[in-house]
């Protein structure tokens, strides 16, 4: 199994996204309960542009259970995937639980801060991003004004005389 999985993945790779996602579903019926597998046939319907079918491959995939870098970009697969179909209250719900469980995930965190966006919760996600900036830039001009940032990060609407 996981020299077909390996198989796919390089014709991935190699941009036979069609062959790929082929391989990877003909293996699935005889292994529909492998998580990898159904993590990388929601991530091969993803790139294929047929979100709705990858969605019930990431929750089955999280569902059963991953490694936890695959885990990780299952979860951002599906919350991405709720926000792109318009699902912002899933994507919410699924970044919510994500962040809960890796709250050191830059990635998640910025994804997160798209729904946020989406569901007009901009300040929210402005403070996140912000804070994201700070923590993960080495620009010395934004270095220089860390402290500045991070003190407004959650005051943008705020007025000061």
């Amino acid at each position: 199994m996981e020299k077909i999985i390996k198989e796919a993945l390089e014709l991935r790779k190699n941009g036979k996204l069609k062959d790929s996602n082929k391989m990877l579903v003909e293996l699935y019926q005889k292994k529909p309960e492998d998580a990898y597998l159904n993590y990388q046939i929601a991530w091969s319907y993803d790139i294929l542009e047929k979100e709705i079918e990858a969605i019930p491959f990431y929750e089955k995939a999280i569902q059963i259970g991953l490694r936890k870098s695959d885990l990780q970009e299952a979860y951002l697969g599906l919350g991405s995937t709720y926000r792109a179909l318009g699902e912002y209250n899933k994507s919410y719900d699924v970044y919510q639980r994500a962040i809960n469980r890796f709250p050191d995930n830059a990635a998640l965190q910025a994804f997160y801060s798209m729904t946020l966006f989406n569901l007009n919760k901009h300040e929210q996600a402005m403070k996140i991003l912000l804070n994201l900036l700070v923590s993960t830039s080495k620009d010395p001009e934004i270095k220089t004004f860390e402290k500045s940032i991070l003190f407004y990060a959650d005051k943008l609407n705020q007025r000061f005389s």
